[in-house]
């Protein structure tokens, strides 16, 4: 009996070692930090408060207007709290504060108290905490502690105020951000003593015109209201003005108490904005904590779609941040019950079977990675992304490249939400509404766009481009022909797919009129002049004639026909050109920071991975016959191009998640060069930062289950991928198909540390 009692007694301690060690066991949203590259990172890549594509995305401020504004880690004081983080979208700031009063948020070096001073605060970095959907700090200055959850349409926050008679909480209608915002007009209501209401209207970036409607609820009754403006306070129940609107509401207290603050927003109407705070928090009353869960299960179901194992802890850090980011940028328009303002500033409906629509910035080749991500975690997103263009189309006449604000932007070149188009359909996510996309499309590289409802659609140029089969240095940037022939590309893959036999071979050869800016002589992409000669003076490393790039970087990108390039450029100029810019670059950890957006700037910069035109670089490798060069310099940017720190994070312009998307598909072994567009849809592969990885398949739109990648014999040395096996078969040449990967099924990947012999 005794021998039996000791038995069961070691076989419980050692289950229940085994449950706590697995209840113990992070999972993939523990690793999220979004404070990792705050230091060096856009308006719309914050530490706050999201959900997946949210609405509303409530964090943190403490800079000006200065290009990469919000948030910068390294400044040590906060002046607010902003429900909107959209690309070119700013607006509505809170903040609790005490003491004396002060109208304005205030400067980073302005004084914290006294003559001056604002009503920011210092914090240190100790007292702050960042999660998906969730962020708290403690205010020095104030002695408040702030924190911040949301919905997809509401935000949430909960400040432990101290016992002070002056404590009070101020909204903030024009507020510091990356673009600037122009106010034109603004309302501040108080309805009742808990519930204040207002709107912003706004014009940024010079096509951007939105209303930011709000509906704010306090828990507790305040004591007074009052408005605002840089001369003093106004008294009453509304404050309206034009320029320096702004209300606060004070909360005198004896003892320490919490308030906390829900607020609805919509960009069509006060009753919207209303409907949208009832609808999404109905479930939840004033509990904050279970807005909290709630947004935390919204983010794992989404970060669990893909698991890896048998890697280090700050690579799982920097795999699942990556991860987040690719879904924190994008930004649900239309309200709950699907109202929306299309580019005209109309108030629409959306129609049966269209959820929701979403902006954001311009999908600029986001066909190297982030379309791939959102395709295998995310179909149901895609779908989403498909239908705001229809949807866009449909109403306004146009698809955009954005769609920020649902607006025609005109920024970046080309159009690539083409791209992910095409490819939506071509694997399947997308099955309906074929020829209206097809439509769409098409008009895009046919028709030359005209200004509409303050924006500018379409591709500039394009009848000359049609004409010349080159956009003219007088006319336009040289880069606007190789984006123009990618396009034309896309084309003609979506007429392939619906059998217009004529479309597909016009565009298909039209596709090739990169080939119209490609010296042979020289072996360098260079503008060209209307009357058909090349510039004189030609600087391969100038970013006169290119878009956040220079000739020798454009000169390797034709994501569609990287064949016809290496014949063209001849290959072994092709292979020692490219080896000579990686070997270059490497010092500089594959960025150029300089060449991101200065226009006339010549620097010899080669690789730059810190901007769109180049992440493809590392993977033409592999189409030149050296699969090793690939492994080895996609393996060298994931570890010294990319960090976990909040100084460096992505080194680099990430826009909206294409370099955090490069990360985690390139740490899987993958990469689509052409975006998915092709009839093969090949997938390349590369060397796994991971033994083991993961990839949850949706059912409502893939075949299969699950597809696992496995690398055995896998060490921080074995970079090299010796032999290949798919389902048990072996591969011959470094790539896959798209569908094998979402039929389900098993990739093995035999590693060494030895790269193979070449002459």
């Amino acid at each position: 009996m005794e021998h039996f009692i000791k038995a069961f007694c070691t076989v419980y301690v050692v289950a229940f070692t085994g449950l706590f060690a697995h209840a113990q066991q992070k999972q993939p949203i523990d690793y999220v930090d979004p404070l990792i590259g705050t230091s060096n990172s856009r308006w719309m890549l914050f530490p706050g408060a999201t959900m997946p594509n949210g609405m509303v995305k409530l964090s943190p401020d403490n800079q000006r207007n200065v290009w990469q504004g919000g948030y910068e880690y390294s400044i040590g004081s906060i002046h607010g709290f902003s429900h909107i983080h959209g690309w070119t979208m700013a607006g509505l700031l809170t903040m609790p504060t005490n003491g004396d009063l002060a109208l304005t948020p205030g400067l980073p070096d302005d004084p914290f108290k006294g003559a001056g001073a604002g009503y920011h605060s210092r914090f240190r970095h100790e007292d702050e905490k960042a999660a998906p959907g969730y962020y708290a700090v403690y205010l020095m200055d104030s002695r408040i502690k702030a924190e911040l959850t949301a919905t997809e349409r509401t935000g949430v926050q909960r400040y432990s105020f101290p016992a002070d008679p002056s404590n009070r909480v101020m909204i903030q209608l024009n507020l510091p951000s990356e673009y600037g915002m122009e106010l034109k007009d603004a309302v501040i209501t108080r309805v009742n003593n808990q519930e204040v209401e207002g709107f912003a209207h706004t014009v940024t970036a010079g096509f951007n015109d939105y209303r930011l409607h709000f509906v704010m609820q306090f828990s507790k009754p305040f004591a007074s209201f009052h408005g605002f403006t840089g001369q003093g306070t106004t008294n009453g129940d509304t404050a309206r003005l034009k320029d320096g609107i702004g209300a606060y509401v004070s909360f005198p207290m004896t003892t320490p108490q919490q308030v906390i603050v829900r607020t609805g927003i919509s960009f069509v109407s006060a009753s919207q904005a209303r409907l949208n705070l009832q609808t999404e928090l109905k479930d939840f009353g004033w509990d904050f904590d279970a807005i909290v869960a709630h947004s935390r299960k919204a983010w794992s179901a989404l970060l669990n779609t893909i698991s890896v194992s048998g890697g280090s802890e700050e690579n799982k850090t920097k795999f699942y941040t990556n991860l987040y980011r690719c879904f924190t940028a994008k930004m649900i328009m239309s309200d709950v019950n699907g109202n929306y303002r299309d580019a005209c500033e109309k108030e629409q409906q959306l129609p049966a079977g269209r959820k929701v629509m979403i902006g954001g910035d311009a999908y600029w080749n986001s066909f190297w990675n982030l379309n791939l991500l959102w395709s295998l975690a995310t179909p149901e997103l895609v779908e989403q992304l498909v239908d705001t263009q229809l949807e866009l189309f449909e109403k306004t006449g146009w698809l955009s490249k954005g769609p920020a604000g649902i607006e025609y932007s005109g920024i970046m070149e080309g159009s690539h939400q083409m791209a992910l188009m095409a490819s939506a359909y071509r694997k399947g996510i997308v099955k309906k509404d074929a020829e209206t996309a097809y439509a769409a499309m098409k008009k895009h590289v046919t028709v030359e766009p005209q200004p509409l409802c303050g924006g500018n659609p379409g591709n500039p140029q394009i009848t000359v481009y049609a004409e010349k089969g080159f956009v003219p240095v007088e006319k336009g940037v040289t880069s606007k022909t190789l984006d123009y022939a990618y396009d034309d590309w896309c084309v003609a893959q979506m007429a392939g797919l619906l059998h217009k036999k004529n479309d597909y071979r016009f565009f298909l050869k039209r596709s090739a009129s990169w080939k119209n800016v490609f010296d042979t002589v020289r072996g360098y992409v260079v503008p060209r002049k209307a009357d058909g000669t090349f510039i004189d003076g030609f600087d391969r490393f100038s970013v006169n004639h290119f878009i956040e790039g220079n000739s020798w970087q454009y000169s390797f990108y034709v994501p569609h026909d990287v064949e016809g390039l290496v014949r063209l450029m001849k290959p072994e100029r092709f292979l020692s050109r490219l080896k000579e810019g990686f070997e270059k670059s490497e010092f500089y950890r594959f960025a150029a920071h300089a060449l991101d957006r200065t226009m006339g700037q010549s620097a010899e910069y080669y690789i730059n991975h810190g901007n769109e035109v180049n992440m493809q670089a590392a993977y033409l490798f592999n189409y030149a016959g050296r699969q090793d060069l690939t492994q080895y310099y996609t393996r060298k940017i994931l570890d010294t191009f990319y960090d976990a720190s909040p100084y460096v994070g992505w080194n680099g312009d990430e826009d909206e998640g294409q370099m955090g998307a490069w990360f985690v598909i390139s740490a899987l072994g993958l990469f689509e060069m052409n975006g998915g567009t092709a009839e093969d849809q090949r997938v390349d592969i590369t060397s796994p930062l991971f033994a083991e990885a993961r990839i949850r398949l949706n059912h409502a739109y893939y075949k299969g289950k699950e597809f696992v990648i496995r690398a055995h014999d896998h060490t921080p040395e074995n970079i090299y991928i010796r032999s290949m096996k798919l389902n048990g078969k072996t591969l011959k040449e470094p790539y896959i198909r798209f569908n094998d990967i979402v039929n389900g099924g098993l990739l093995e990947l035999y590693m060494t540390a030895t790269p193979p012999k070449h002459p």
